[in-house]
């Protein structure tokens, strides 16, 4: 990190920097929301030396995008000046959809994708199964059917309209 930002930067006024640098750092798999908006950007720390460790939680485990995020915050950090830095990623508590923001579901659905929803659960008699009531991004119709409980990557689930005809990914509650 450079001098000046090691000697005359609090703790807090570092921790606020770094957050600041990463914070808008793009999912690589939906471009359109940052790390602090989907929530798996967690915490910084500064400790006594005023080493810092970024604390980051995949949407689930395993998920191939946390290298590339890693590779995208150490990146970010080291043109800005930071070097005595740690990337952490912590799988407990495990990611929820409830700490993605309301502005990160909010791109969600205007890119296309229906943000995760609370369990509104609508029953398909002739399958005996239930299925959350998705409503459609484009057109905010409930009128939707699942077409697969995967999508383009394994946290989203694949839906259509039967209104507007349209299919779109559904980012699973979870």
């Amino acid at each position: 990190m450079q001098e000046t930002k090691n000697n005359n930067t609090s703790a807090e006024e570092l921790k606020k920097a770094v957050w600041d640098v990463v914070k808008n750092i793009p999912d690589p798999e939906i471009p359109v929301i940052t790390i602090e908006d989907l929530g798996i950007l967690r915490e910084v720390i500064i400790n006594d030396k005023n080493e810092i460790e970024v604390i980051i939680t995949p949407t689930y485990s395993g998920c191939p995008a946390m290298d590339l995020i890693g590779w995208n915050i150490k990146t970010e950090l080291e043109q800005n000046g930071f070097k005595n830095f740690r990337i952490t990623n912590v799988l407990s508590p495990a990611w929820t959809t409830d700490w993605m923001t309301e502005t990160g579901k909010q791109k969600l659905k205007a890119y296309g994708i229906a943000p995760p929803n609370k369990k509104q659960i609508v029953c398909d008699t002739e399958l005996f199964q239930q299925d959350e009531a998705v409503p459609c991004p484009h057109c905010d119709s409930y009128n939707t059917k699942l077409v697969s409980r995967f999508g383009s990557t394994p946290c989203k689930a694949l839906y259509h309209c039967n209104n507007c005809n349209e299919p779109f990914d559904y980012f699973k509650c979870h």
